[in-house]
């Protein structure tokens, strides 16, 4: 079993376990939608909150340093040169889809392939951006890099961030969790050029990784169904078709998230 098939089952958990919240952010999307405009108000100008953004970031790198070294090793010890790795890092910056994409290159996937399957893994932060949609920037610059540099971290960060943020300090936190990431791969990718060591066994760290990620995520669900359906999801992708159970089991995974029931809190009787 190649490393693709060995953590797509647990790639997939994260997919459908996202439904959980499906119902929370089709609620922010109608209320943004449905808000009524009222007249223009000129309001106190906004103080910016004394905050440092390298103390947030901080935490950010501690993280994504020695994946990124990861990445940019096994990239490089994969077959590709060692600048590729950092401009994927660069011009990509999707932190699992990276991951993802080391093995299908190196089993020579077809371009169309990987497009598909790293717009799937990242189809999560369409949802985050939604709930971020009154605190992205204005300005057309900052505010597509934001929807460009928008990874699980960034978000984290950027939600816990006080009101009236500058555009300014949401940007330099993008900025630097990013670099962090890039900087991490261009170490990877150096000492992976430079290193005369096999990967046997070493591309299941990954497999391993999301293995961990996904118990967690597990453990702090409502319900095992979600993992539960990955599984029979990749299953049935390996049975009907399996040179291609990875993308088949990812869109039955997506299309059982769509439909799947959403519970809704009761009200507290007086």
């Amino acid at each position: 079993m190649d490393c693709v098939t060995s953590f797509a089952m647990t790639g997939l958990f994260f997919h459908v376990n996202m439904t959980r919240q499906f119902a929370a952010w089709r609620a922010t999307f109608c209320r943004f939608m449905t808000t009524t405009s009222k007249p223009p108000q000129t309001p106190p100008a906004p103080q910016t909150p004394a905050i440092s953004v390298l103390s947030l970031s901080v935490p950010v790198a501690m993280g994504y340093v020695p994946l990124g070294m990861v990445f940019g090793f096994l990239f490089v010890q994969a077959g590709a040169p060692w600048w590729l790795a950092l401009f994927a890092s660069i011009l990509v910056f999707a932190g699992a889809a990276q991951f993802m994409m080391v093995p299908m290159l190196a089993a020579g996937l077809p371009l169309a392939a990987i497009a598909l399957a790293t717009l799937v893994v990242n189809l999560r932060h369409v949802f985050y951006g939604l709930s971020l949609l009154d605190k992205l920037p204005t300005k057309p610059l900052a505010r597509w890099y934001l929807v460009f540099a928008l990874t699980d971290e960034t978000y984290s960060v950027l939600t816990t961030l006080p009101a009236g943020t500058s555009t300014r300090q949401m940007v330099t936190v993008a900025l630097l969790n990013q670099g962090w990431w890039v900087l991490g791969t261009l170490l990877g990718a150096l000492i992976g050029a430079q290193a005369q060591i096999g990967l046997v066994g070493l591309d299941f760290a990954l497999a391993a990784l999301f293995a961990v990620l996904a118990v967690e995520q597990w453990r702090s669900a409502d319900s095992s169904a979600p993992l539960w359906v990955a599984v029979a999801s990749y299953a049935a992708a390996w049975t009907v078709m399996p040179q291609q159970a990875l993308l088949l089991a990812i869109a039955l995974s997506v299309l059982a998230g769509l439909f799947w029931p959403t519970t809704r809190p009761q009200k507290a009787t007086p």
